[in-house]
């Protein structure tokens, strides 16, 4: 038997459970959000969710998808089968990414936003997103024009008291080149070393969507049904119009029907949704076996992410964060323009990470991590052979030669920064850091990988002089660093293989003008050519904006809550 609301949200994540929480305030309307993982309550959160340090909750596989396998690097060719795949996190658990995450809260450029309003999302410029920034976040620390302090969501900046002897030798290597440290990410935009602004309450607890939004009282509203354990299959259509979708539980398959639907899924899944249920681009879906409904040949093209690779370095054991702490791996990132002709400022982005993983031998190691801010090049979703299977992802990054360029540059930065620290003796020489496969197996937080992480963690240290050699045997691939950065065509070659994400998957149902044949909702998250449905998630991004994009999807959910409600 169909259940019928007013409003179905397919997706519990950093959007979709902000969504459910904000329509369901207006008692008249009938809401039911539905997620595939499982539900996060407050006061029950694992302990890996609720860290301050959250590189145990995003290897968790109970709280991902799994087997979920992207192409990440090359040079744009069509066919991601002639370049090997990886696995790639993206949550699977009410909240979201906003429960498995970094807990970065920073919200990006004002001008990212004046951005997507040039690019054809009408009333998104910065000036029209901040009052939902300052809605959103209840900032710990800064009562100003710039910020909120009653929102749901907790926001603080690492102190510096926690920075970690290798964090604070960078910082104070970055200032004797004369780079200034700055009080708030979220600030004034300008570059520089900022303390990290995190999703952190006043307990130094994370504070995800599932919580901050869906509250007990939240959840005790007689107009809201939750439904977790439940995996959105397809949208149902009468013609051109959305009226609904078929989910599937423990119990089996269950059409939910609907005024309005949402699709909340992510970047990744939400176009699949729409390519499954006939929306999308119509030879593609021809070539699958699906009926057309919709033609939109935007749905799943303009997939961005921000290109990352890194410097790790072995940390001697006065470095090195203590053992049992919890804090946040990341204490500070350093923000620069590169200076690419046609580029904005802030264009990069540098984590100083004090803790390359939550194991015995990522405690032993540090890291400059970084990223292009702001990335040009654009990949793309689509369905498998199988189109109830999972998707073919091919990100195709640094196909746009601006993007290899700085990442080359941030490469050849981040070794210079790192060998300029090891002459102090606090660190070890440099080595590229690549996420190998043998690294993978132990990113599980399970108790074998801690046993033997922990065991080969001590070997490494009771080496001696043959510590730092040992660790790059152990963490490295051979590759020299100095020579590296010294060889254009081989650091070139080497970020080809090497580079991936930060589950920053954005773009892929971008907001644009109804004349824009790439475009494929309104600037009110409404898919065009079709009734009864929106999309609103990350999705939605008609360009990349420079910040980790949790809270910039958080605002997105916020602004849209508004929209429908006539705001």
């Amino acid at each position: 038997m169909a259940t019928t609301v007013d409003v179905l949200i397919i997706g519990g994540g950093s959007a979709g459970s902000v969504l459910a929480a904000r329509l369901s305030e207006r008692s008249s309307r009938q809401v039911m959000l539905v997620e595939a993982g499982s539900d996060l309550v407050a006061g029950k959160l694992p302990r890996a969710v609720a860290s301050p340090y959250p590189g145990r909750a995003y290897f968790d596989p109970a709280l991902i998808w799994q087997g979920l396998q992207v192409t990440t690097g090359g040079t744009g060719r069509n066919d991601p089968a002639t370049r090997p795949t990886m696995p790639y996190t993206q949550a699977r658990v009410l909240g979201g990414g906003s429960a498995i995450n970094g807990i970065g809260a920073n919200r990006g450029s004002p001008a990212d936003y004046d951005e997507w309003e040039a690019a054809g999302a009408a009333g998104w410029r910065w000036d029209n997103v901040l009052p939902f920034f300052r809605k959103l976040e209840r900032d710990l620390e800064r009562d100003d024009p710039l910020h909120g302090n009653a929102g749901p969501i907790p926001v603080r900046r690492i102190p510096q008291a926690q920075r970690s002897a290798f964090a604070t030798a960078v910082v104070a290597e970055l200032a004797r080149r004369g780079i200034p440290e700055h009080a708030d990410q979220n600030g004034a935009w300008q570059d520089g070393v900022f303390p990290l602004a995190a999703n952190l309450d006043e307990t130094f607890r994370r504070v995800p969507t599932a919580t901050g939004y869906l509250t007990k009282a939240v959840r005790a509203r007689p107009n809201l049904t939750i439904l977790t354990e439940a995996e959105g299959l397809r949208l149902t259509l009468d013609g051109t119009r959305v009226t609904g979708a078929v989910i599937r539980t423990a119990a089996g398959e269950r059409t939910i029907a609907a005024d309005e639907t949402i699709l909340a899924c992510g970047a990744l899944h939400s176009p699949v949704m729409l390519m499954r249920s006939g929306i999308g681009p119509g030879e593609h879906l021809a070539a699958r076996g699906i009926k057309v409904a919709v033609e939109r040949r935007g749905v799943g093209h303009n997939l961005m992410e921000h290109p990352s690779a890194g410097v790790a370095a072995f940390l001697k054991p006065g470095a090195r964060q203590p053992l049992l702490s919890p804090r946040h791996h990341i204490p500070a990132i350093w923000r620069y323009s590169s200076g690419l002709d046609g580029t904005p400022a802030g264009d990069m982005h540098v984590a100083i990470v004090a803790r390359g993983s939550w194991h015995g031998m990522g405690r032993r190691m540090g890291l400059l991590y970084f990223w292009v801010n702001k990335a040009y090049g654009r990949g793309e979703v689509t369905l498998g052979d199988d189109p109830a299977g999972r998707p073919q992802v091919d990100f195709r990054m640094l196909s746009d030669e601006r993007d290899r360029l700085r990442l080359m540059d941030a490469m050849r930065q981040a070794a210079s920064v790192l060998q300029a620290v090891a002459a102090t003796g606090r660190i070890a020489e440099p080595l590229p850091a690549r996420m190998s496969d043998r690294a993978r197996r132990f990113g599980p937080p399970t108790l074998q990988n801690a046993v033997l992480t922990s065991l080969g963690g001590l070997a490494v240290d009771a080496s001696g002089p043959f510590a730092s050699g040992l660790f790059e045997r152990l963490a490295g691939d051979g590759t020299r660093l100095a020579e590296l950065v010294a060889d254009d065509a081989a650091l070139s070659a080497y970020l080809d293989e090497v580079v991936t994400g930060v589950w920053h998957a954005s773009g892929t149902c971008r907001m644009g003008r109804a004349d824009d044949i790439r475009a494929v909702t309104d600037h009110q998250g409404r898919v065009y050519g079709v009734a009864g449905l929106r999309v609103c998630d990350a999705s939605l991004f008609p360009t990349i904006p420079c910040a980790n994009i949790n809270l910039p999807t958080i605002m997105v959910a916020e602004r849209i809550a508004s929209m429908i409600d006539g705001g």
